[in-house]
């Protein structure tokens, strides 16, 4: 697509003018500025120098699966079967949801550069401007069924906290069941999605969305505070290295799952939750209100909380949970 060449050209953040564009493009100066207008519509901002032509007002980095496999580690490359890299998309999970219907998804990495409807736990909408985040779907074969798979979705907060930290991120902490935090503030979160038997051959998708250098503008319709990765280290990053250290803990995970279990990452979760010891209140269709004190999980990934009729345990699922102040 042109538009794609275009903002491919333009990436490095340089001046271009309007005939050299075409040129490489091999359209006309006119629509080459057509092309321009259209990065309107995806959010990318373009900056016109009279007399010289034109530059993006914020260099991009896009992603590459080259640049991704040779930041990884060796063993790391081994489980990937192929990645997948969209301009723009609707969901990453979306897409390899429906490849599951034609074809395995064992080790494959599907991302985007933008999403136009990207999504959360509970529904809820993913914001994701062009070029800014990680937006990526890591799809998973497994053959002992859903019950193998308890509390993978924390084990997989687990290797992003791992990955994150090792890129110079403080301050983090999970928050359960799928949030990431830093200093308080959303950074991430998981979202899997199950198919195939329950009690057998069953295919996950891992979706993971991570804020890595927005705008604040762009975060105006979020609905929580937010933070993203370049403001927690105090400087640009690159995503191809994120989505490679992220690949490096998340993919050995995947392999070694539904043997290992999640008891082998509940001591690290533990030390990392956000509500331990705090007051908090669920909500969810298991109860339509609980209020407790969370002390953390247990081994298989269900949330503790402390009540004034002892301990009650619950198991992930379209459950909300928050910090109280009042008890």
């Amino acid at each position: 697509m042109p538009i794609e060449e275009l903002i491919s050209i333009l990436a490095d953040g340089s001046i271009h003018s309007g005939e050299a564009l075409g040129v490489s493009l091999g359209i006309s100066r006119v629509a080459v500025w057509k092309r321009l207008k259209k990065l309107d519509d995806i959010g990318v901002e373009v900056e016109t120098i009279k007399g010289k032509g034109y530059r993006l007002v914020d260099s991009l980095e896009l992603l590459s699966a080259d640049r991704i496999n040779e930041l990884s580690r060796e063993n790391t490359r081994t489980f990937i079967s192929e990645i997948e890299i969209f301009f723009q998309i609707n969901s990453t999970n979306t897409w390899l949801i429906e490849r599951v219907r034609s074809a395995g998804i064992n080790g494959v990495v599907c991302l985007a550069e933008q999403q136009t409807a990207g999504r959360g736990r509970r529904g809820r909408q993913w914001h994701s401007p062009f070029g800014r985040n990680i937006y990526m779907s890591v799809g998973w074969e497994f053959s002992q069924g859903a019950a193998a798979l308890e509390g993978l979705s924390l084990a997989v907060g687990v290797a992003m906290a791992r990955a994150l930290s090792s890129a110079g991120v403080s301050g983090l902490a999970l928050k359960w069941p799928n949030d990431l935090l830093c200093h308080g503030k959303k950074l991430a979160g998981v979202l899997l999605e199950m198919s195939g038997d329950a009690s057998g051959s069953c295919s996950v998708v891992v979706g993971i969305g991570l804020n890595v250098d927005m705008k604040s503008e762009q975060g105006d319709n979020i609905d929580q505070p937010w933070v993203d990765v370049a403001s927690a280290v105090g400087s640009g990053v690159s995503r191809n290295l994120l989505l490679a250290t992220i690949l490096d803990e998340l993919l050995p995970l995947l392999a070694s799952y539904q043997d290992q279990g999640f008891s082998r990452y509940q001591q690290e979760w533990n030390s990392l939750d956000a509500l331990s010891g705090q007051l908090v209140e669920l909500h969810g269709p298991v109860t339509s209100s609980l209020d407790g004190i969370a002390q953390g999980v247990d081994d298989t990934g269900a949330l503790r909380i402390k009540t004034s009729a002892g301990i009650r345990l619950i198991k992930g699922g379209e459950v909300s949970l928050r910090k109280r102040s009042v008890f």
